[in-house]
């Protein structure tokens, strides 16, 4: 498992900058704590303070799960991570409020990756709103949710590449 100091600079495809909103400013993190009325985890505002919002490079663009899930039997995606900002058709944490009732998601979560029939976000529903949330997956087709990590921090270092994933379902089937 490669440490979350390590994959800071490795974690954004620098590549393209969709989904990117302006540099992360210590004002906008006030104003989003104010709007979300959580503490966002130091971990994920370091990860915004290097790059905020966009794609994740390929190496990192998965999460192994323990069950299956609607996505794939051993792991869910993430290809993006929703920065904090109001850039135009450009999905920000700050919308966490308006997708989480539209979607039907519990009340105490703050979306930071997904689009629609699944999310990932971070979980105040055990530690409050200004604790050290977890990370679950919440796919709204089957209406299920899933824990991944105990806290942010865990979930990046635990990331790996989707390709692993499809590699190891080539190896079973016939050539």
């Amino acid at each position: 498992m490669a440490r979350f100091e390590d994959l800071q600079h490795l974690l954004w495809d620098t590549n393209s900058g969709i989904g990117v909103q302006l540099p992360l400013t210590d004002q906008a993190i006030l104003e989003a704590e104010r709007l979300l009325n959580v503490t966002l985890p130091a971990s994920l505002l370091n990860l915004l303070r290097i790059q905020n919002g966009g794609l994740i490079a390929s190496s990192r663009d998965a999460f192994p799960t323990g069950r299956p899930t609607s996505w794939a039997p051993d792991h869910v995606p993430f290809d993006t991570v929703m920065g904090i900002g109001r850039r135009e058709q450009t999905l920000s944490m700050l919308d966490s409020p308006y997708l989480v009732e539209e979607w039907g998601l519990p009340a105490d979560v703050v979306l930071v990756s997904g689009g629609g029939h699944y999310w990932i976000g971070l979980d105040y529903r055990t530690c409050g709103r200004h604790g050290e949330p977890s990370v679950a997956w919440f796919d709204t087709d089957d209406n299920s949710e899933l824990a991944l990590a105990p806290d942010f921090h865990s979930f990046i270092e635990s990331l790996t590449s989707a390709r692993e994933f499809d590699s190891e379902l080539s190896k079973g089937s016939p050539g």
